[in-house]
C-alpha cells in the first residue's frame, strides 16, 4: 500500500468548504482523470476514472461523515483499492485547511513506477489546488449534504 497526504487553505468558511466536498458529482470538475462520479445512496457512489489511458470503475462506501469535519471512505468493489480521508479544519471564519489522506494499492507496473515517482502525490496536490480555484472563484458551494454517518 502507498499512501498521500497533502494540505490546502482555502479562502470559504469550513461550512462553504465541507458542503462542496460532498457534492461528489461535481469532482470531475476540479478532479483530473475523474470521468464520473454517481452517488448511488447516502453512502455509495460509483466512480469513472481515466487516468495515463486506463479507464476503471469503482464503487466507494462513505465509511464516516461529520459535518464540517470529515468524509472517509473505503472502495468496496471494482478496479482497484484505496481508502481515504479527507477533513475541514476552521483556520478562521473564513478560512479553512483542507487535508486529503490516502492509502491505495497501485496495480501492475506502471502505475507502481508512476507511483515511486511522484505522481499520484502531484496529482492529489493539483486537485486540492483545483478544488481551491474551484470553491473561491464560485464564492459560494453548489449544494451540500448534511448527514451524519
Amino acid at each position: 500500500m502507498s499512501q498521500v497526504k497533502e494540505s490546502i487553505e482555502v479562502d470559504v468558511p469550513v461550512t462553504a468548504a465541507y458542503n462542496q466536498w460532498t457534492q461528489f458529482e461535481s469532482f470531475p470538475q476540479f478532479m483530473e482523470g475523474v470521468e464520473r462520479i454517481e452517488q448511488r445512496t447516502d453512502t455509495l457512489t460509483h466512480w469513472v476514472t481515466k487516468i495515463g489511458g486506463v479507464e476503471r470503475e469503482f464503487d466507494a462506501e462513505i465509511t464516516e461523515q461529520i459535518p464540517d469535519e470529515k468524509v472517509a471512505w473505503v472502495t468496496v468493489s471494482g478496479e482497484g483499492e484505496q481508502s481515504g480521508l479527507v477533513t475541514f479544519r476552521p483556520i478562521d471564519p473564513a478560512h479553512t485547511e483542507v487535508t486529503l489522506m490516502m492509502d491505495f494499492d497501485p496495480e501492475g507496473m506502471a502505475e507502481n513506477i508512476a507511483d515511486k515517482l511522484g505522481f499520484v502525490d502531484r496529482q492529489v496536490k493539483g486537485d486540492l489546488k483545483r478544488f481551491k480555484h474551484f470553491i473561491e472563484d464560485r464564492g459560494t458551494e453548489t449544494g451540500s449534504w448534511r448527514g451524519r454517518i
